[in-house]
């Protein structure tokens, strides 16, 4: 493996920073993440006007995404100041126990050490430099280093800075936060091999995802790797309400799947509907929504050529049919024209590369016979991010299987919805089981991402003045801990 001196020097200052770090008061943390979100936002429409001179995002989508992205410092801050996060619990001791005496155990999670976050291309801010994997991390009290996404380098070295200016600010070790750029597999390679790093957070292709993963587990000592990666976020149509809403169901996929150019984790890549008048009702007004998008220019010229190459093998497979196409004329090199194609059920499950999928404003319509295939195409899916049935209340109790099934290959179930747009907050789970992500039962997304980056650690037998102040009896932080198996305060 190539020796990369700057990866190392970051990586050396991070471990330096973390016993330290580490130790800092959940206040001190929450104001630190605070003085970063002051930071990114002192940088005004200047630091929008990079992002989208570099990613092609609009003004307004930009805005409301940096608005998220300072959203979730907040959250965290708030987390911080309350405490509880760290699951405190307290097994008080009793020496007169027979025929063994019982040991005083107290146990709270901890911050893992130095965390490698690597940007995501499709959100300069939410998901990369001070995105949620940063946030959260950082909250945990582990030292963090980007890998800049090199798609948007400058938006992302204007937030880095921010950060770096918020670490000072704070009288923090610099090692707190670092950062680095470039295009080369080797740097992100050297930073997770590196003996210094403990964890990482990704957010990408399943290609970039598993490569980083299988790294981690060729080290001498394994690391997690968090990664967040491809789905084709089903989604089932079921008899009655397609019958009922044939048209607008039509409009709101048309809106879902070429919202923001199709570049969303979340998207609608796969729709599974039950052959008859009705699903050939929603097809033909979903092409016709499709036909009238216009095409519009993607993230940057990699993400469009992976889209047309992908696009391109799913539609010349045997059995696939382009249903509607973006009838105007594109007006840019890396412009993306909204696709939907349509094919049956049976040469689905019989072709592993309709199962891929094709990141940018494409869905394939399977068909099936009847629902008993249906729930077979249910039973052939991978781990996604998301699953939606669309449906009667009703149909919820004749379909059940179908709905167990789904259940069992999702992080978010969807009801009656789209599955694009993911909310921050405590109930919010954005992950599922791979391929989606590797591990199931963590995201990026809402404060328990804070989980990720920590691990428990129990004392037994210590003397008080020397543990933690959310472990001591008194419970001087007053947070809520489970002490003999009771939750108080």
């Amino acid at each position: 493996m190539e020796h990369i001196p700057q990866v190392d020097a970051l990586m050396q200052q991070a471990a330096l920073a973390y016993p330290i770090y580490r130790k800092v008061s959940g206040k001190q943390k929450a104001a630190f993440l605070r003085l970063i979100a002051t930071g990114i936002e002192n940088l005004g429409e200047t630091l929008i006007e990079t992002a989208h001179l570099e990613t092609h995002l609009p003004h307004d989508r930009l805005r409301s995404e940096r608005q998220r992205t300072l959203f979730q410092l907040e959250i965290f801050a708030q987390l911080l100041e309350e405490g509880s996060w760290v699951e405190a619990r307290l097994d008080m001791p009793q020496p007169e126990r027979l025929p063994i005496p019982k040991p005083d155990v107290r146990k709270m999670l901890m911050g893992i050490g130095p965390v490698v976050v690597f940007g995501a291309s499709n959100f300069p801010f939410a998901y990369s430099t001070a995105g949620g994997d940063t946030a959260s991390a950082l909250a945990a009290g582990c030292p963090v280093v980007v890998k800049g996404h090199p798609a948007h380098a400058q938006t992302s070295a204007m937030v880095a800075q921010a950060i770096s200016q918020a670490v000072q600010e704070a009288g923090l070790p610099q090692g707190v936060f670092g950062h680095i750029e470039g295009h080369s597999f080797a740097i992100g390679q050297a930073l997770v091999c590196h003996p210094e790093t403990k964890a990482v957070g990704f957010t990408g292709s399943l290609v970039g995802g598993k490569a980083l993963f299988d790294l981690a587990n060729q080290r001498p000592q394994p690391i997690p790797v968090f990664a967040e990666m491809g789905s084709i976020n089903p989604v089932v149509l079921l008899p009655a309400r397609l019958e009922a809403q044939a048209e607008a169901l039509a409009l709101q996929y048309a809106q879902s799947i070429t919202s923001g150019v199709g570049q969303f984790c979340t998207n609608p890549g796969l729709l599974i509907g039950i052959k008859s008048e009705a699903l050939d009702r929603f097809l033909a007004a979903l092409g016709q929504h499709i036909a009238q998008t216009a095409p519009a220019t993607m993230l940057h010229a990699g993400i469009y050529q992976n889209f047309e190459g992908k696009k391109t093998v799913v539609t010349a497979q045997e059995g696939v049919t382009i249903a509607a196409e973006s009838g105007i004329a594109k007006t840019g090199i890396i412009q993306a024209q909204a696709t939907i194609a349509t094919v049956d059920a049976d040469t689905f499950l019989a072709n592993p590369t309709l199962h891929q999928e094709v990141f940018g404003p494409f869905s394939l319509l399977v068909q099936c016979a009847n629902s008993q295939q249906l729930v077979t195409v249910v039973a052939h899916l991978e781990g996604q991010l998301t699953a939606t049935i669309i449906a009667n209340e009703t149909e919820l109790l004749e379909y059940e299987d179908v709905v167990e099934k789904l259940r069992n290959i999702c992080g978010r179930l969807v009801f009656n919805g789209v599955p694009t747009g993911v909310e921050v907050g405590f109930a919010m789970q954005h992950g599922g089981p791979f391929p989606a992500s590797t591990d199931a039962r963590f995201g990026a997304v809402g404060p328990d991402a804070i989980k990720r980056f920590v691990r428990p650690v129990a004392y037994q037998n210590f003397p008080e003045q020397w543990l933690p102040d959310e472990l001591k009896k008194e419970n001087p932080l007053q947070i809520w801990r489970i002490v003999e198996g009771v939750f108080t305060k």
